[in-house]
């Protein structure tokens, strides 16, 4: 992306790469949300409710994808910049405050949440650039502003009953994830070239690891509230323990030679870090809330037998964080780190005996399993520390 004396509000290649301060705030807000997810989906008792939990937990990943990659392009020292990071800030809060009543008359409040998060991102974007005079980055703004007119028309329609029309819904979010996937393609004016997503520095690789670190404290926040409500008994502490502990072990699993985003370089893998980042960080944050959700039963009954829902969190909150892991670094380096993921189905060994053990039980056994990932490392080094600054072309 070209920089001038006209593009102040695109950062410049020369420029600071480490997050601001109001970046960091924006991404504190979002612990609401991820909580709130948790904590829903615990208490949910089939697919189909569990796949509107996951539906709407992808609209909130979306959101703070799409601005962290906003701050990526453009300096978020700039006051229209911060002022889009206050407004996905306000939308966070709505999507979070309507979490649980979303099946009860109030979906047009998450759908407008998120919809003018993304509306009003646009129109500051495209406006702005505009007045500056900057013409190939004013392109690239309307060209996500177009996508997302598109898809909030489906997503206001889908509550305008005040009843949520999950059909719609799900058209929504596909046109979300796969008009990026697509790189936005827009009448005349084409798609984002891949020469954009080459420019990404070590600035996203450092937004993507804060909110992976602020995301895994949600699996000690959840079961720490819910022991709080209750007698501080020496299993539901124990089952505690054992959520820091999954928590740490997780954080090990996304940094352990692994942590960081594969350098930006030329060749075949130009922008693949940028690319595959929102897609396998969100089959993250899905194990990330399955896990938290599992221990907020846990300590809640650490004893007696492990309904079947419980189980499926359990042990797939964990495996979902291990495969997006994998997928990661699958598709960043094209290596699998294959002696790791051999451990990712050993405790589904337990499934014939597991409904009749203790929950508490169960979690001590994804924790060993866990732990095998650390102790057993990969053959080499699976992607290259640090996302660092590329060079702008002469």
């Amino acid at each position: 992306m070209t920089t001038g004396g006209t593009a102040a509000l695109v950062r410049r290649p020369d420029g600071s790469t480490r997050a601001t301060l109001l970046e960091l705030l924006f991404d504190v807000v979002f612990v609401a949300s991820l909580a709130l997810t948790s904590t829903l989906l615990a208490e949910v008792h089939n697919w189909s409710g569990a796949a509107m939990v996951l539906l709407m937990l992808t609209a909130i990943w979306w959101t703070w994808s799409v601005t962290s990659t906003t701050t990526e392009f453009y300096d978020p020292q700039q006051r229209p910049i911060q002022t889009i990071l206050m407004v996905a800030m306000v939308g966070s809060v709505g999507m979070a405050a309507s979490l649980p009543m979303v099946s009860d008359g109030h979906a047009m409040v998450f759908a407008i949440s998120y919809v003018g998060t993304h509306v009003i991102r646009g129109i500051i974007l495209v406006t702005t650039l505009y007045r500056k005079r900057h013409r190939a980055a004013m392109v690239r703004a309307t060209r996500f502003f177009f996508w997302f007119v598109v898809s909030g028309v489906f997503w206001i329609t889908g509550a305008v009953s005040g009843t949520v029309n999950w059909t719609l819904w799900t058209i929504a979010i596909t046109i979300d994830l796969l008009s990026a996937a697509a790189r936005y393609p827009t009448p005349w004016l084409g798609r984002v070239p891949f020469e954009q997503y080459e420019r990404t520095t070590a600035h996203l690789g450092e937004r993507y690891q804060q909110f992976v670190i602020l995301a895994l404290g949600d699996i000690i926040l959840v079961p720490t509230l819910q022991v709080s409500r209750g007698p501080l008994a020496g299993l539901r502490v124990a089952a505690l323990l054992c959520a820091f502990a999954i928590m740490l072990l997780l954080w090990q699993v996304y940094v352990f030679r692994a942590g960081e985003l594969l350098e930006a370089g030329a060749g075949p893998k130009s922008g693949r870090p940028a690319r595959a980042a929102p897609y396998t960080h969100l089959v993250m944050l899905a194990g990330v809330v399955a896990t938290a959700a599992s221990f907020d039963r846990v300590v809640t009954r650490p004893t007696g037998t492990t309904p079947v829902g419980w189980l499926l969190l359990i042990l797939g909150g964990p495996a979902l964080f291990v495969i997006g892991r994998a997928l990661f670094t699958l598709l960043v380096s094209m290596l699998v780190p294959w002696r790791r993921m051999l451990c990712l189905p050993l405790p589904l060994l337990t499934l014939p005996w597991a409904g009749r053990w203790p929950p508490l039980l169960v979690t001590t056994v994804v924790a060993l399993t866990l732990a095998a990932h650390i102790l057993i490392p990969g053959a080499a080094r699976e992607t290259t520390p640090g996302l660092r600054l590329r060079q702008p072309d002469d």
